[in-house]
């Protein structure tokens, strides 16, 4: 009973968190002011020369943890090593669902025509309880029901439809959630404790890995490859052990570019 206590107050806390964020952050995406471009000295030196991925134009979409300006030292990796433009259109407190925030699958459909697009899931569909769903919502199995877009999967499986729809030429990579140190179900992939729709977060990062397991999409690990635990976590992120520090970002950078490059 004082586990569950105690979780409830760190979920509360955590919710109360994201609200704030998504408020000050409220709006339309501004790509043009994220958008970074490529340092030539870096770029002439990248051992990513000649690969597919090198020289290209790169879309990011998602929440706060992809567009906050910590994040730009993580993208300015990719651009500098990569030798790309990197623009985002993530908007604070975005989740795949339609039903929270300026969700990834409007950011997607307003977005202009790039080579790369990088799905990056945020934790808002689970701090949020927007409902996880299956691999198969809105997809050919149900006949692409509507209803289904009000869930996490049903939301990731739109945006790959609606990209491939707008750029049939497109890569999309897929990045999964990464770990948060707010409540212990946000870095403890062993956690029983789910959020008010009877889920766990480890649930909610299966399930995007599932979802692009059957569209065939390429996924960054990011929960379980980040590095990040309750040994270090304090180097990593801010006070709000949600969002990460620039020194987080620039740990995972070149990892998200290896990726990239070689997908």
């Amino acid at each position: 009973m004082r586990h569950t206590s105690i979780f409830r107050k760190s979920i509360a806390v955590l919710a109360l968190v994201c609200s704030l964020c998504a408020a000050a952050s409220a709006g339309s995406p501004d790509p043009k002011a994220h958008h970074l471009v490529p340092d030539k000295k870096v770029m002439k030196k990248s051992p990513y020369r000649g690969t597919a991925s090198f020289g290209k134009s790169i879309a990011v979409f998602g929440g706060s943890l992809s567009v906050n300006k910590e994040s730009d030292a993580a993208k300015q990796i990719w651009a500098d090593l990569l030798g790309a433009e990197v623009t985002t259109y993530g908007v604070g407190g975005a989740g795949f669902s339609i039903d929270h925030g300026y969700t990834l699958q409007k950011q997607v459909e307003e977005a202009g025509i790039h080579d790369i697009y990088i799905l990056w899931a945020s934790t808002n569909d689970f701090t949020h309880n927007r409902e996880i769903g299956t691999w198969k919502d809105y997809t050919s199995c149900d006949g692409f029901d509507e209803s289904k877009r009000s869930t996490q999967c049903g939301g990731i499986n739109y945006c790959i439809k609606t990209i491939l729809e707008k750029n049939p030429d497109a890569k999309i990579l897929f990045f999964t959630s990464l770990r948060f140190f707010s409540a212990d179900s946000g870095h403890n992939p062993f956690s029983e404790v789910p959020n008010k729709t009877g889920r766990t977060f480890g649930e909610y990062v299966q399930a995007q890995k599932e979802c692009c397991a059957f569209q065939g999409i390429p996924v960054l690990d990011q929960y379980g490859i980040q590095g990040v635990n309750e040994y270090n976590f304090e180097r990593y992120y801010l006070k709000d052990r949600l969002h990460m520090n620039r020194e987080g970002y620039s740990k995972i950078g070149p990892v998200q570019a290896a990726f990239i490059a070689t997908h």
